[in-house]
Order: C-alpha cells, then sequence, then structure tokens
C-alpha cells in the first residue's frame, strides 16, 4: 500500500489524465500508481511524464537497450513497478534470464548492449568508479546525443525507481 495518499483517476486535472492516458497506450506507464502520488503535484507530474515521453517516443536510444537499462538499473533500486514492467517486446525471456545472472558482460548482449549495461551499473551503484575508459568504451559504440541520453535515462530510472520504493507507489503483489 502506498505510503501517500493516491489521487483517484477521475479526479487528475485534465491534463495529466490526458498524459496518463497517452502514457498507457505508448507503455511508458504499466501502473497508474506513481502518478497518482505525484498528482498531489499536477504540474511537477506533468513534467516528469513529459520527459519519460521524450525517452520512450522519441528518444535517440533503441527500445530494446532502454528498456535493458531500465531493468538492469531496477535490479539496484528494488522497485517493485519497475521490476515487473515490460515497456518494448524487444526484450524476451532469455534477455530478462541473462539480466538476471547480473552479468552485464554476458555474450548474450551485444558489445553496445554490455557497454551501456556496464555503464548503467556503475550509475546506479558506484557512480565514482565511471572514469574516462568508460566514455571512451562508450563513445567506441554510441554518438555524443545518445552517451547523453543514456546518461539522462539513467538518472530518471534511478531518481523514479528510488522514488517508486520509498513511497510504496505500485500494486501489491497477490
Amino acid at each position: 500500500m502506498a505510503r501517500l495518499p493516491l489521487v483517484p483517476l477521475e479526479a487528475l486535472p485534465g491534463e495529466l489524465a490526458q498524459a496518463v492516458r497517452h502514457g498507457r497506450a505508448t507503455r511508458m506507464l504499466s501502473s497508474t500508481v506513481p502518478v497518482q502520488v505525484w498528482a498531489h503535484r499536477p504540474q511537477v507530474a506533468l513534467a516528469w511524464l513529459a520527459l519519460l515521453d521524450q525517452f520512450h517516443n522519441h528518444g535517440v536510444l533503441d527500445a530494446r537497450l532502454r528498456e535493458l537499462v531500465r531493468l538492469r538499473i531496477a535490479t539496484f533500486t528494488q522497485c517493485q513497478a519497475c521490476q515487473v514492467a515490460r515497456k518494448s517486446d524487444a526484450v524476451d525471456t532469455r534477455d530478462l534470464a541473462a539480466l538476471a545472472c547480473q552479468d552485464a558482460d554476458s555474450e548474450h548482449f551485444s558489445p553496445a548492449e554490455r557497454a551501456a549495461l556496464r555503464y548503467a551499473e556503475r550509475f546506479a551503484v558506484d557512480p565514482h568508479a565511471i572514469d574516462d575508459g568508460d566514455f571512451d568504451h562508450l563513445t567506441a559504440h554510441f554518438t555524443t546525443a545518445e552517451i547523453v541520453e543514456l546518461q539522462m535515462f539513467c538518472a530518471l530510472m534511478l531518481a523514479g525507481g528510488r522514488m517508486t520504493l520509498v513511497q510504496r507507489a505500485y500494486e501489491e503483489k497477490p
């Protein structure tokens, strides 16, 4: 049960309700519960959803890479909503099994995916360990715009996962 009261979906202000419908339709949102907590600050919730929309629907990183990174970070935030959500069909059960082994260097993933997963793990767990070598490795696979997006996406997933976890803003498992 969420630690803060949920704003009922039918009570969401029009623009926020529209953003939630859009988020659900595009699979950007797998659950409305976090947004129902954030709705106590509707303009801030709208800004958060707009940023998510930019990554999810207009990003420069492909959906598969973004989903792998999101799921990898979810293992560290321990956000239940993040762990069970599936935002892309490009990640299948074999990918989930490889992620479950917590081996970012798994040969199952492409070299670019391995670089992004290693970076996401360090970003979430030990950002002080990120060094010039990590950036050299990223630039071998990604453009500068993609690296910037990867960093911003990691930051948003880390913050969102932690916030959702501490708020318990997720649907309880039966």
